[in-house]
């Protein structure tokens, strides 16, 4: 039922290995641990654009929270009402809430089929074991994609000792059965591996969570549904990682290390740029602000008048100024005594005619 994500996570675990094979070898420890490693990265990555919007719908629905609260107090009594006036509320902002969960969906089939692609990898008591086979049987049977040689190297690979696909809590006869690829490994040497791993993705659990939380907003933080989730994502799931620990291969302590590796440097990265995006968005408003504010000495232009009736008010303007003008010619010309002609001369005035009169 589940192989359309069993084979998929398979063929990408193979190509991994095939690659650092060449480097490491084949039946190295740091071969599958690099592959594992790698497998997560790669998965990461196709699912990288979809994070990011879920970071964006996470934000949106933060900045939303004041609305929705007077949409939850407006029609509290009315849920179908409420429910019709969210939706509208999400349909005008585009808002989307499968994006906020999209992910996290996403990657639970993804562990689950890593789950199982490395618990089929060990033979005895797992897998094609229950069909009672012996372990050198069971190790001449392929993997999904990996071939029988393939089988054989993952259950010798080993690191500092400890067999990548060993547990803990395993059954001795699970363990005794490592002995025909490299030997019967001992609790304490699997624990020496495992341990740490499980402090490691607990903490990282704990760092992941704590950075999400710090960049809600104080609306956001206050609602008794966030402040839940906030409490669980601190401290209930890195427990959880510490108590489920011992239950899981060493190989699935990586994929987890390595998972929270990847969150944490890639919300630093969409989170940062988010942040830059919120500056530059901020000082083009300040830029369009100082555009449009008035000159010094300048009479500032309402805008609250529509561009025609500003049009015709600076048209008054330059009327009154150039009658303004005029007047004050021709006040000037009077007091003058007159005015000169085209060649130069003066224009007699009124003082000037009455002496010609005199002198005839």
């Amino acid at each position: 039922m589940l192989d359309i994500i069993y084979w998929p996570v398979s063929a990408i675990l193979w190509f991994w290995h095939k690659a650092f094979g060449f480097v490491f070898g084949a039946d190295s420890g740091l071969t599958w641990a690099l592959a594992i490693v790698f497998l997560v990265f790669t998965l990461r990555l196709v699912l990288y654009k979809p994070f990011v919007k879920q970071v964006r719908t996470t934000k949106q629905m933060q900045e939303l929270q004041p609305q929705i609260k007077e949409l939850q107090k407006k029609y509290k009594n009315d849920r179908e009402t409420m429910a019709r006036e969210m939706q509208k509320l999400q349909k005008e902002h585009g808002f989307n809430p499968l994006m906020g969960c999209l992910p996290v969906l996403v990657q639970v089939p993804v562990f689950l089929g890593l789950f199982h692609v490395l618990r089929s990898f060990n033979r005895t008591g797992h897998g094609f074991g229950q069909l009672g086979l012996t372990p050198e049987q069971n190790a001449s049977l392929g993997n999904y994609i990996f071939s029988a040689t393939d089988v054989q190297s993952f259950l010798s690979a080993r690191i500092f000792g400890a067999p990548i696909a060993a547990f803990i809590t395993a059954p001795q006869n699970e363990l005794e059965g490592f002995a025909d690829w490299g030997g019967t490994p001992t609790r304490l040497s699997i624990a020496l591996v495992a341990i740490p791993l499980m402090v490691i993705a607990g903490v990282a659990t704990h760092f992941n969570a704590r950075a999400s939380v710090q960049r809600q907003t104080p609306e956001a933080a206050a609602n008794p549904q966030a402040a839940i989730m906030n409490k669980l994502s601190l401290w209930v799931f890195p427990l959880g990682v510490m108590v489920g620990g011992p239950f899981l291969m060493i190989g699935i302590l990586l994929y987890w290390v390595a998972n929270n590796i990847w969150t944490y440097g890639q919300q630093h990265l969409v989170f940062g740029r988010m942040e830059k995006e919120e500056e530059a968005k901020k000082a083009k408003k300040l830029e369009q602000r100082a555009q449009n504010a008035p000159k010094p000495g300048a009479k500032p232009v309402d805008v609250r008048k529509r561009p025609q009736d500003a049009a015709a008010a600076d048209a008054d303007t330059q009327t009154s100024n150039g009658t303004a003008a005029t007047n004050g010619t021709k006040q000037t010309a009077k007091q003058g005594g007159g005015q000169r002609r085209p060649g130069g001369q003066k224009r007699p005035g009124n003082r000037g005619r009455a002496n010609q009169k005199r002198k005839r």
